[in-house]
Protein backbone atom coordinates (compact mmCIF):
# COMPACT_ATOMS: atom_id res chain seq x y z
CA UNK A 1 0.00 0.00 0.00
CA UNK A 2 2.88 2.42 0.92
CA UNK A 3 4.37 1.57 -2.40
CA UNK A 4 1.54 2.64 -4.34
CA UNK A 5 0.87 5.96 -2.73
CA UNK A 6 4.23 6.68 -3.64
CA UNK A 7 3.83 7.64 -6.82
CA UNK A 8 1.40 10.31 -6.13
CA UNK A 9 3.75 11.97 -3.81
CA UNK A 10 6.14 15.09 -5.59
CA UNK A 11 8.86 17.05 -3.90
CA UNK A 12 8.39 20.10 -4.01
CA UNK A 13 10.59 21.09 -7.01
CA UNK A 14 8.74 18.24 -9.15
CA UNK A 15 5.55 20.31 -7.64
CA UNK A 16 6.90 23.86 -8.89
CA UNK A 17 7.79 22.08 -12.67
CA UNK A 18 3.85 20.69 -13.29
CA UNK A 19 2.95 24.24 -12.18
CA UNK A 20 4.93 26.04 -14.67
CA UNK A 21 4.30 23.45 -16.79
CA UNK A 22 0.52 23.92 -16.72
CA UNK A 23 1.24 27.72 -16.70
CA UNK A 24 3.06 27.47 -20.25
CA UNK A 25 0.55 25.83 -21.67
CA UNK A 26 -2.30 27.98 -20.56
CA UNK A 27 -0.59 30.89 -21.80
CA UNK A 28 0.08 29.07 -25.14
CA UNK A 29 -3.68 28.31 -25.48
CA UNK A 30 -4.03 32.06 -24.64
CA UNK A 31 -2.04 32.89 -27.41
CA UNK A 32 -3.81 31.09 -29.72
CA UNK A 33 -6.95 31.91 -29.18
CA UNK A 34 -6.55 35.61 -28.91
CA UNK A 35 -3.40 36.76 -30.49
CA UNK A 36 -3.29 34.57 -33.51
CA UNK A 37 -6.68 35.50 -34.90
CA UNK A 38 -6.45 38.67 -34.27
CA UNK A 39 -2.51 38.89 -35.86
CA UNK A 40 -4.37 36.81 -39.02
CA UNK A 41 -7.06 39.49 -39.10
CA UNK A 42 -4.06 42.71 -39.31
CA UNK A 43 -2.41 40.71 -42.24
CA UNK A 44 -5.47 40.25 -43.82
CA UNK A 45 -6.23 44.19 -43.54
CA UNK A 46 -2.86 45.06 -44.68
CA UNK A 47 -3.15 42.97 -47.87
CA UNK A 48 -6.67 44.55 -48.74
CA UNK A 49 -4.61 47.77 -48.10
CA UNK A 50 -1.41 46.74 -50.20
CA UNK A 51 -3.95 45.40 -52.89
CA UNK A 52 -5.69 49.08 -53.37
CA UNK A 53 -2.60 51.22 -53.52
CA UNK A 54 -1.44 48.69 -55.91
CA UNK A 55 -4.63 49.46 -57.88
CA UNK A 56 -4.53 53.20 -57.09
CA UNK A 57 -0.66 52.93 -58.42
CA UNK A 58 -2.35 51.27 -61.86
CA UNK A 59 -5.34 53.41 -62.03
CA UNK A 60 -2.91 56.80 -62.08
CA UNK A 61 -0.19 55.22 -64.73
CA UNK A 62 -3.19 54.47 -67.04
CA UNK A 63 -4.59 58.02 -66.59
CA UNK A 64 -0.99 58.83 -67.47
CA UNK A 65 -0.50 56.75 -70.60
CA UNK A 66 -4.00 58.34 -71.91
CA UNK A 67 -2.50 61.80 -71.41
CA UNK A 68 0.88 61.05 -72.93
CA UNK A 69 -1.42 59.75 -75.91
CA UNK A 70 -2.93 62.43 -76.31
CA UNK A 71 0.04 64.97 -76.11
CA UNK A 72 1.52 62.98 -78.95
CA UNK A 73 -1.17 63.30 -81.20
CA UNK A 74 -0.77 66.44 -83.74
CA UNK A 75 -2.83 69.07 -82.67
CA UNK A 76 -4.53 70.34 -85.42
CA UNK A 77 -4.52 74.50 -85.71
CA UNK A 78 -6.97 76.44 -87.73
CA UNK A 79 -6.27 76.73 -91.44
CA UNK A 80 -7.69 77.75 -94.81
CA UNK A 81 -8.28 74.25 -96.53
CA UNK A 82 -6.77 75.93 -99.80
CA UNK A 83 -3.32 75.68 -98.56
CA UNK A 84 -2.97 72.24 -97.73
CA UNK A 85 0.18 70.39 -99.38
CA UNK A 86 1.01 66.72 -99.24
CA UNK A 87 2.63 66.56 -96.14
CA UNK A 88 -0.30 68.83 -94.58
CA UNK A 89 -3.29 66.38 -95.86
CA UNK A 90 -1.14 63.07 -94.90
CA UNK A 91 -1.38 64.71 -91.26
CA UNK A 92 -5.00 65.47 -91.38
CA UNK A 93 -5.27 62.39 -92.46
CA UNK A 94 -6.61 62.75 -96.25
CA UNK A 95 -5.70 59.98 -98.48
CA UNK A 96 -3.26 60.29 -101.62
CA UNK A 97 -6.01 60.78 -104.60
CA UNK A 98 -8.21 63.67 -101.69
CA UNK A 99 -5.41 65.18 -101.70
CA UNK A 100 -4.42 65.27 -105.28
CA UNK A 101 -8.21 66.50 -106.41
CA UNK A 102 -7.74 69.39 -104.12
CA UNK A 103 -4.27 70.12 -106.01
CA UNK A 104 -5.53 69.68 -109.23
CA UNK A 105 -8.65 72.37 -108.31
CA UNK A 106 -6.18 74.73 -107.15
CA UNK A 107 -4.06 74.54 -110.45
CA UNK A 108 -6.74 75.59 -112.08
CA UNK A 109 -6.81 78.77 -110.00
CA UNK A 110 -9.84 77.70 -108.43
CA UNK A 111 -10.95 78.15 -104.61
CA UNK A 112 -12.80 76.46 -101.88
CA UNK A 113 -15.29 78.83 -100.05
CA UNK A 114 -17.06 76.12 -97.97
CA UNK A 115 -16.54 73.29 -95.58
CA UNK A 116 -19.14 71.65 -98.32
CA UNK A 117 -17.83 72.97 -101.53
CA UNK A 118 -14.47 71.08 -100.31
CA UNK A 119 -15.69 67.84 -99.40
CA UNK A 120 -17.12 68.14 -103.13
CA UNK A 121 -13.83 68.47 -104.66
CA UNK A 122 -11.63 66.44 -102.17
CA UNK A 123 -14.69 63.55 -102.29
CA UNK A 124 -13.21 62.93 -98.49
CA UNK A 125 -16.29 61.42 -96.24
CA UNK A 126 -18.45 62.94 -93.73
CA UNK A 127 -16.24 61.87 -90.91
CA UNK A 128 -12.95 63.15 -91.52
CA UNK A 129 -15.17 66.14 -92.79
CA UNK A 130 -16.77 66.09 -89.29
CA UNK A 131 -12.97 66.29 -87.79
CA UNK A 132 -11.80 68.80 -90.15
CA UNK A 133 -14.24 71.43 -90.96
CA UNK A 134 -14.11 73.13 -87.58
CA UNK A 135 -10.64 74.06 -88.13
CA UNK A 136 -11.21 75.22 -91.83
CA UNK A 137 -10.39 78.90 -91.88
CA UNK A 138 -11.87 81.20 -94.72
CA UNK A 139 -10.40 84.38 -95.66
CA UNK A 140 -13.14 87.00 -93.82
CA UNK A 141 -14.05 87.97 -97.53
CA UNK A 142 -15.84 84.61 -97.43
CA UNK A 143 -17.44 84.43 -93.69
CA UNK A 144 -18.25 88.04 -93.55
CA UNK A 145 -19.22 89.14 -97.09
CA UNK A 146 -19.53 92.84 -97.14
CA UNK A 147 -23.12 94.08 -97.83
CA UNK A 148 -24.46 95.23 -101.24
CA UNK A 149 -23.68 99.47 -101.06
CA UNK A 150 -25.11 101.42 -103.57
CA UNK A 151 -21.56 102.35 -104.75
CA UNK A 152 -21.31 102.56 -108.17
CA UNK A 153 -17.62 102.11 -109.61
CA UNK A 154 -16.65 103.98 -112.59
CA UNK A 155 -15.95 100.73 -114.52
CA UNK A 156 -18.10 98.20 -115.49
CA UNK A 157 -17.66 95.03 -114.31
CA UNK A 158 -18.64 93.81 -117.45
CA UNK A 159 -15.86 92.96 -119.50
CA UNK A 160 -14.20 95.39 -122.08
CA UNK A 161 -12.91 94.34 -125.88
CA UNK A 162 -9.67 94.01 -125.68
CA UNK A 163 -8.95 97.54 -127.46
CA UNK A 164 -10.70 99.31 -125.06
CA UNK A 165 -8.75 97.51 -121.44
CA UNK A 166 -6.20 100.26 -119.96
CA UNK A 167 -2.51 98.88 -119.90
CA UNK A 168 -1.88 97.42 -116.86
CA UNK A 169 1.53 98.26 -116.89
CA UNK A 170 1.15 102.15 -117.36
CA UNK A 171 -2.30 102.21 -115.41
CA UNK A 172 -2.38 104.95 -112.49
CA UNK A 173 -3.73 104.74 -108.63
CA UNK A 174 -6.92 106.73 -109.71
CA UNK A 175 -7.59 104.86 -112.90
CA UNK A 176 -6.87 101.41 -110.78
CA UNK A 177 -9.40 102.79 -107.95
CA UNK A 178 -12.37 103.12 -110.19
CA UNK A 179 -12.64 99.34 -109.99
CA UNK A 180 -14.96 98.04 -107.93
CA UNK A 181 -13.48 96.54 -104.85
CA UNK A 182 -9.68 98.11 -105.49
CA UNK A 183 -9.54 101.04 -102.81
CA UNK A 184 -6.50 102.89 -102.15
CA UNK A 185 -4.13 100.63 -100.15
CA UNK A 186 -4.81 98.15 -103.14
CA UNK A 187 -3.78 100.16 -105.75
CA UNK A 188 -0.96 101.29 -103.48
CA UNK A 189 0.15 97.56 -103.69
CA UNK A 190 -0.40 97.00 -107.52
CA UNK A 191 1.88 99.62 -107.74
CA UNK A 192 4.46 98.61 -105.54
CA UNK A 193 4.46 95.34 -107.08
CA UNK A 194 4.46 96.36 -110.40
CA UNK A 195 7.77 99.03 -109.47
CA UNK A 196 9.74 96.01 -107.62
CA UNK A 197 9.02 93.80 -111.10
CA UNK A 198 9.96 96.47 -113.25
CA UNK A 199 6.27 95.61 -114.80
CA UNK A 200 3.65 92.83 -115.19
CA UNK A 201 4.20 89.97 -118.04
CA UNK A 202 0.68 89.08 -117.26
CA UNK A 203 -2.35 89.21 -115.54
CA UNK A 204 -1.40 86.37 -113.64
CA UNK A 205 0.59 87.87 -111.59
CA UNK A 206 -1.97 89.87 -109.66
CA UNK A 207 -2.25 86.42 -107.62
CA UNK A 208 1.17 88.37 -105.92
CA UNK A 209 -0.40 91.29 -104.95
CA UNK A 210 -1.52 90.78 -101.10
CA UNK A 211 -5.43 91.54 -100.42
CA UNK A 212 -6.80 91.30 -104.13
CA UNK A 213 -9.76 88.33 -103.79
CA UNK A 214 -10.77 86.20 -106.71
CA UNK A 215 -13.37 88.49 -107.70
CA UNK A 216 -11.39 91.87 -107.23
CA UNK A 217 -9.13 90.06 -109.92
CA UNK A 218 -11.58 89.22 -111.80
CA UNK A 219 -12.87 92.48 -112.07
CA UNK A 220 -9.38 94.66 -112.98
CA UNK A 221 -9.27 91.88 -115.69
CA UNK A 222 -12.69 93.00 -117.23
CA UNK A 223 -11.14 96.86 -117.37
CA UNK A 224 -7.35 95.99 -117.67
CA UNK A 225 -4.79 94.06 -119.78
CA UNK A 226 -0.77 93.96 -120.03
CA UNK A 227 -0.31 95.51 -123.26
CA UNK A 228 3.13 96.41 -122.86
CA UNK A 229 4.70 93.01 -121.17
CA UNK A 230 8.13 93.06 -119.20
CA UNK A 231 10.74 91.63 -121.54
CA UNK A 232 12.02 88.70 -120.35
CA UNK A 233 14.41 85.95 -121.53
CA UNK A 234 12.55 82.27 -120.95
CA UNK A 235 14.56 79.30 -119.68
CA UNK A 236 14.00 76.11 -121.80
CA UNK A 237 12.61 73.32 -119.28
CA UNK A 238 14.25 70.88 -120.92
CA UNK A 239 17.79 71.81 -121.49
CA UNK A 240 18.04 74.15 -118.44
CA UNK A 241 20.73 73.68 -115.66
CA UNK A 242 20.52 73.81 -111.93
CA UNK A 243 21.58 76.84 -111.41
CA UNK A 244 19.40 78.55 -114.25
CA UNK A 245 16.34 77.37 -112.63
CA UNK A 246 16.86 78.69 -109.14
CA UNK A 247 16.72 81.76 -110.79
CA UNK A 248 13.11 81.28 -111.15
CA UNK A 249 11.06 82.50 -108.14
CA UNK A 250 9.95 79.62 -106.25
CA UNK A 251 12.29 77.28 -106.82
CA UNK A 252 14.93 76.85 -104.62
CA UNK A 253 17.64 73.95 -105.07
CA UNK A 254 16.09 70.64 -103.93
CA UNK A 255 13.08 71.51 -105.78
CA UNK A 256 15.25 72.34 -109.75
CA UNK A 257 17.31 68.78 -108.25
CA UNK A 258 14.06 66.91 -108.38
CA UNK A 259 12.73 68.70 -111.39
CA UNK A 260 16.22 67.66 -113.22
CA UNK A 261 15.49 64.27 -111.73
CA UNK A 262 11.45 63.74 -112.89
CA UNK A 263 13.17 65.40 -116.86
CA UNK A 264 15.45 62.48 -117.15
CA UNK A 265 12.61 59.98 -116.25
CA UNK A 266 10.74 61.17 -118.58
CA UNK A 267 13.20 61.78 -121.71
CA UNK A 268 12.47 65.44 -121.48
CA UNK A 269 8.98 67.14 -120.46
CA UNK A 270 6.08 67.40 -122.45
CA UNK A 271 3.54 70.14 -120.81
CA UNK A 272 3.97 71.93 -118.05
CA UNK A 273 1.35 70.17 -116.21
CA UNK A 274 3.77 67.27 -115.57
CA UNK A 275 5.80 69.51 -113.61
CA UNK A 276 2.82 68.66 -110.92
CA UNK A 277 4.27 65.43 -110.12
CA UNK A 278 7.58 66.30 -109.64
CA UNK A 279 8.37 66.21 -105.30
CA UNK A 280 8.32 69.36 -103.29
CA UNK A 281 7.51 71.10 -106.17
CA UNK A 282 4.93 74.44 -105.06
CA UNK A 283 1.87 73.51 -107.30
CA UNK A 284 0.20 76.72 -105.83
CA UNK A 285 2.57 78.80 -108.05
CA UNK A 286 3.06 76.85 -111.00
CA UNK A 287 1.01 79.34 -113.20
CA UNK A 288 3.22 82.05 -112.13
CA UNK A 289 6.35 79.60 -112.75
CA UNK A 290 5.82 79.01 -116.32
CA UNK A 291 5.65 82.75 -116.99
CA UNK A 292 9.41 81.87 -117.12
CA UNK A 293 9.69 78.70 -119.03
CA UNK A 294 9.42 77.48 -122.09
CA UNK A 295 9.11 73.79 -123.62
CA UNK A 296 11.47 73.39 -127.05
Amino acid sequence: MNSFKSHFVYTKKQRNGIFLFLILIFSLQCVYWFVVPKMLVDNAQDEQLDTAKIQQFYTVMDSLKVIAIEEKKPKIYPFNPNFITDYKGYTLGMTNEEIDRLLTFRAQNKWVNSASEFQKVTQVSDSLLAVLSPHFKFPAWVTQPKKATNFKSSFSNISKTEAQKIDLNTATAVQLQKVYGVGEKRSERIIKYRTKQQGFISMIELQEVYGLSPEVIENIKNNFSVKSPRVITKINLNTATRDELVTIKYIDYETAHHIIEQRTLRNGFKSFEELTKVKGFPLKKIEIIKLYLAIN
